[in-house]
């Protein structure tokens, strides 16, 4: 009797393959999303320049040391994974699904630009609603206290710290924070702007699976390594200038960047944070257009790495994933 064997990954492997690639990606250029983070999470006032990311990496070096960027590093990755992960199963199954269908009416089994960005936005949004509560925690650790101190200190002079023992800053401890200030709900902070920003993966993979048809014309055919690099970059540059503005807004709304805080004296509570859109008219009022696009270098140089990296990365974890399963199938037989 033959020992099993895979030959097709299922939308379970599918979704590991993505995972696992996600992951590994985003841990390559961690640092990079640290300061990325930050510079999108703090508000530059009209007047000032904007700091880059090389002077946000040097100044987490001097004053936190090496750590410093990768502060939230196991929730960011448990976010990748389950994002990745959620999304890639959700993709590969309704794509899977809408072939079936496909193929059920029309001899073709090509895919259309619109349908794969519906595919892709369908998948989105499902991940997002699953996977954002550790979204929302990775934020809020990679700022660390160094954004509302900062916000502190343009309200008042400077107020001396009655309890000097260091903030407990672990997933479970930030966690309980969030829950305890704004209840569970706070979990699920820039929920819209998430919805919204699945059209992001949504073009991503979109115009990737464009481009390779256009190059290769058979979508089974696998690329090569740089040239699924050279693909992914470009794809994730075009979907991060169009949805930009709402990537900036999400982070600040998870961060809780652009609320107001009360002076000593007052009642002591804090106004209600502002929405994306809200966020996103005050920056227009405030500082233009291309005030929408604070930190956009820093985003596309981590998306677009990331992404490449994941491009590139994907097929090899496709075939471990591959080989895990027909493990898997043997020993279940």
């Amino acid at each position: 009797m033959s020992k099993p064997q895979v030959t097709q990954l299922t939308p379970f492997g599918h979704a590991l393959a993505g995972a696992l690639g996600g992951v590994f990606s985003n841990a390559v250029v961690y640092p990079l999303d640290t300061a990325k983070t930050r510079i999108q999470a703090t508000p530059t006032k009209a007047g000032r320049r904007q700091q880059s990311m090389a002077s946000i990496l040097l100044k987490i070096l001097r004053e936190e040391g090496p750590a410093g960027y990768y502060r939230g590093f196991f929730a960011s990755m448990l976010n990748t994974f389950s994002t990745q992960y959620a999304y890639f199963f959700f993709y590969s199954f309704v794509r899977t699904a809408y072939l079936k269908r496909l193929a059920a009416r029309s001899k073709s089994l090509q895919i259309g630009t619109a349908a794969e960005l519906l595919l892709g936005a369908v998948a989105g949004a499902l991940a997002q609603i699953f996977t954002i509560p550790v979204s929302v925690i990775a934020t809020r650790q990679q700022i660390g206290h160094s954004l509302q101190e900062k916000q502190e200190s343009d309200v008042v002079e400077k107020v001396k710290q009655q309890d000097a023992t260091p903030a407990d800053e672990s997933f479970l401890a930030v966690a309980r924070q969030i829950i305890r200030e704004e209840g569970v709900t706070g979990l699920w902070l820039g929920l819209k702007p998430s919805l919204v920003l699945t059209v992001n993966p949504a073009i991503t993979y979109g115009a990737f699976e464009r481009i390779k048809s256009l190059l290769v014309g058979n979508q089974n055919q696998k690329l090569s390594p740089w040239t699924a690099f050279a693909l992914g970059a470009l794809s994730k540059t075009l979907a991060t200038v169009v949805t930009y503005p709402y990537i900036m807004a999400k982070i600040r709304v998870q961060a809780r960047s652009d609320r107001e805080t009360s002076l000593p004296g007052n009642s002591g509570e804090v106004a209600p944070s502002h929405g994306a859109v809200d966020i996103l008219r005050s920056v227009l009022k405030e500082q233009g257009p291309l005030g929408w696009y604070q930190g956009m270098g820093a985003q596309i140089t981590k998306a677009v790495l990331s992404q490449a990296l994941l491009f590139m990365s994907k097929d090899q974890f496709e075939l471990y994933a591959l080989r895990l399963m027909t493990v898997w199938a043997r020993l279940s037989t």
